[in-house]
């Protein structure tokens, strides 16, 4: 069974969106999250998505869902106070999912909902890698100069070498029953500060595989990726209409 763990739980701060959280904000006429979900939705080997969602939004999202005939969700959690609580709450929905379909684990593929251009090929290497070495990392080529710094002074400290350098993106996909079991141990030990599930997973020594992923695969948290993830959506649909 394979299952997307959407996170939804953003709140626009850096998008300067003051009416809607950023995934709600819409671009060619549907929202950020139905862009989204639409990928996960259309791919064959996706049998389920559970979605965390700030919990004043989730009466909102359900319309949509609705309305965009997004019909693999099958339960939708409210959010943490941090994006690792999120996603633990979104493993906690998958596992019932798992449950209720009579299986005993599952790959989570977890996912930004504000990260729409993702591709079809993506998902699929993802669930080829989890299911051949236990886990995924979609990443993106670095194409510039990474400097490593002193926090206090701004000196630099390293040049990494790019070609040996990858950038973290989404999804981020494992076994369930292992993922949850390491959400668990850093809760147990109360660290609740991991940026991402890569990162904790490598706190704990887990092996992590990546998989080269598209290089437009951003996840919009700026005006400006908002206005770079439009102009990708026009591209594709002067693309489809040449």
């Amino acid at each position: 069974m394979n299952i997307a763990v959407i996170f939804a739980g953003g709140v626009g701060t850096r998008m300067n969106s003051k009416e809607k959280p950023k995934q709600f904000l819409e671009v060619y006429h549907k929202p950020i999250i139905i862009h989204t979900l639409d990928v996960f939705e259309k791919h064959e080997l996706i049998d389920a998505i559970v979605i965390a969602c700030k919990e004043e939004w989730i009466e909102y999202l359900e319309d949509l869902i609705k309305k965009y005939h997004i019909d693999k969700v099958k339960e939708i959690v409210p959010g943490g106070e941090t994006g690792q609580k999120s996603i633990y709450n979104g493993l906690l929905a998958a596992k019932s999912v798992c449950s209720e379909q009579g299986k005993e684990n599952a790959v989570v593929l977890i996912h930004d909902g504000v990260r729409p251009i993702i591709d079809e090929e993506t998902i699929t290497l993802n669930i080829e890698s989890v299911e051949k070495n236990g886990s995924a990392i979609t990443t993106g080529r670095v194409t510039e100069t990474l400097l490593v710094i002193d926090e206090k002074s701004s000196a630099i400290e390293d040049v990494p070498d790019r070609s040996a350098s990858r950038l973290a993106k989404a999804p981020q996909s494992f076994f369930l029953n292992d993922i949850l079991k390491y959400h668990e141990k850093a809760r147990s030990e109360g660290r609740f500060d991991f940026i991402d599930t890569c990162t904790l997973m490598s706190h704990y020594g887990f092996k992590l595989t990546l998989v080269d992923g598209p290089i437009n695969n951003i996840k919009v948290t700026t005006p400006l990726d908002f206005y770079l993830m439009r102009a990708m959506f026009e591209a594709k649909e002067n693309e489809q209409l040449l």
